[in-house]
């Protein structure tokens, strides 16, 4: 069967994420819009993975979990796993990492933790937009001891990419490498390339996505195309 995915879905917990981004909206939304396979990417957390877990299973969505890194260089980084429990895990870990800096709600937005109901069950204190001290390449040895996927994010836009930070794609063990089209900034190489939504709000959830063959949607799945190249993306990238 073809597989329609978007790997980078930003919820109500993301300080930039609308509010109206609950994980039941998403699966909602992401379902409506035909896609098969959903990825929660939340910035440097993975709190709203047991509702989001919650929320596809209802709407009959395959998930998958994980975060949105910042790394030392402020570079973003797609961490992503096919089981909830590793990726709450790792999740904790990249959270508990940040620097104290707390959020003002008022500059940077709130950060809700909510169950599959939409009730608010915690909020975030540290600011989740905050980079980690793990430099690319220590978080990508990271995600890999952790079972996951290593994947620049965005890699050819203008902030927060390996583009605007570093000017180059350092040689390492991508999984794949997320473009948004820009032409001639980053050369991926080999690494199979993928596009995303990077939704914030529902409205953007499913405008970039990708096509894989597989016989059900799944991190397996995925696995099997980024490894033998057999991706279609919805833009030219």
């Amino acid at each position: 069967m073809t597989i329609r995915a978007d790997l980078h879905i930003h919820s109500c917990l993301s300080p930039c994420g609308d509010l109206s981004m609950s994980p039941r909206t998403i699966a909602a939304a992401a379902a409506a819009r035909g896609l098969d396979l959903v990825a929660l990417t939340d910035h440097n957390t993975t709190r709203n993975v047991p509702a989001f877990a919650a929320a596809c299973a209802e709407a009959g969505l395959a998930a998958l979990y994980g975060c949105e890194v910042t790394t030392v260089e402020e570079v973003h980084v797609l961490a992503l796993f096919g089981d909830a429990g590793r990726a709450t895990a790792f999740g904790e870990r990249v959270y508990a990492s940040l620097p104290a800096i707390h959020r003002d709600p008022e500059r940077f937005g709130d950060q809700v933790v909510v169950d599959v109901d939409e009730n608010i069950v915690e909020t975030l204190s540290s600011y989740l937009i905050s980079a980690t001290p793990w430099s690319l390449t220590d978080l990508g040895r990271e995600i890999r001891e952790s079972g996951g996927l290593f994947i620049p994010a965005h890699a050819d836009r203008s902030a927060f990419s390996v583009w605007s930070q570093l000017g180059f794609l350092p040689p390492d063990a991508y999984d794949a490498v997320e473009l948004t089209g820009a032409k001639g900034r980053i050369d991926p190489g080999d690494h199979p390339r993928i596009c995303s939504s990077d939704a914030h709000r529902p409205v953007e959830i499913g405008r970039r996505w990708i096509e894989i063959d597989g016989d059900a949607p799944s991190f397996a799945a995925l696995v099997t195309a980024l490894r033998s190249g057999s991706i279609t993306t919805s833009i030219a990238c």
